[in-house]
């Protein structure tokens, strides 16, 4: 049984804020709510309850389960490595990880397979998961190798000092050369598999700055910056710019020029502070080829 202890400095929701200083996902701390594992000045806290600045919070985080996702040799390209962290770039078209009943293919599965420790705060299917990018989307993340890393990863997140930084190629000419898109965003009320820019106070707030890098004909290559890590931010906000971004299944045109696995979005550089040695680290990606092929099509053509 792993207890921590937080001490709330204003107001707040329980599982909003348990959910940024711990790295436990929302629904985990609602579970753990649940069972009475999360308490304050003796008493057994709800998830959705109102705490007070000042309140001293104590949760209660039972042993790991033992991780079900099975090892599987499956090539990954890890960047980077030591005791506590691995900096892993990502191909297009593998999930980070599985949920229930479906626990093959994934990151995790080729983490468990190459890596001998990993994190057990996020339960039996995420282990050493610290962030997630999606199937279709390449490049960059860090995993925890042991809890105390995930929460100090989990923390730099929360507190916005972990950078994390995107190159998307998006459809038309965006005209501002930066800017910053601050929306809430929430499920689709048309279409539950999609998310979708929501009237203020109906979603989570959701900030991304970007950065006009190259202009051709008919397509811009966009940086993305992220100061939240909201399902499919940059995605919804792209299409909200009215750029959406090239071979996006589900936000981007019915119509595509290039024929593509999923979008040319990818996580080129991701910035952090070492938990255990405090240092600064930056890793950068380069553009699969895939991407830098359809690059290279539009600068022929300029």
């Amino acid at each position: 049984m792993k207890r921590l202890s937080f001490e709330v400095k204003e107001d707040c929701r329980a599982d909003v804020f348990l959910s940024a200083e711990s790295g436990l996902t929302r629904s985990a701390v609602k579970k753990l709510a649940e069972e009475g594992n999360i308490t304050a000045e003796g008493k057994a806290v709800k998830a959705g309850q109102t705490l007070r600045a000042g309140t001293k919070v104590e949760v209660e985080i039972p042993d790991p389960v033992p991780v079900r996702a099975v090892p599987e040799d499956i090539p990954i390209e890890i960047v980077y490595e030591d005791d506590d962290i691995a900096v892993v770039n990502k191909p297009q078209g593998m999930t980070v990880h599985a949920g229930a009943g479906n626990t093959q293919g994934t990151l995790v599965n080729a983490l468990l397979f190459r890596l001998k420790h990993l994190s057990g705060i996020n339960g039996e299917l995420r282990p050493g998961i610290v962030h997630r990018i999606d199937k279709d989307t390449s490049g960059l993340l860090v995993v925890a190798k042991n809890d105390a890393s995930h929460l100090s990863l989990s923390k730099q997140i929360a507190e916005k000092t972990c950078k994390r930084e995107y190159l998307a190629l998006l459809e038309g000419v965006v005209k501002e050369d930066s800017g910053t898109v601050s929306t809430d965003i929430g499920r689709d009320p048309k279409d539950r598999l999609k998310m979708a820019v929501l009237p203020a106070g109906r979603g989570r707030s959701a900030v991304t700055d970007y950065f006009v890098e190259e202009r051709f004909g008919e397509n811009t290559l966009v940086r993305f910056s992220l100061h939240t890590g909201r399902t499919h931010q940059i995605r919804v906000h792209a299409k909200h710019l009215g750029h959406p971004v090239v071979g996006d299944p589900l936000y981007g045109y019915k119509k595509q020029r290039f024929s593509l696995g999923g979008q040319l979005l990818h996580a080129f550089r991701l910035t952090l502070t070492h938990p255990r040695t405090g240092e600064v680290m930056c890793f950068t990606a380069p553009l699969p080829d895939y991407f830098e092929r359809v690059l290279g099509i539009l600068r022929r053509e300029k």
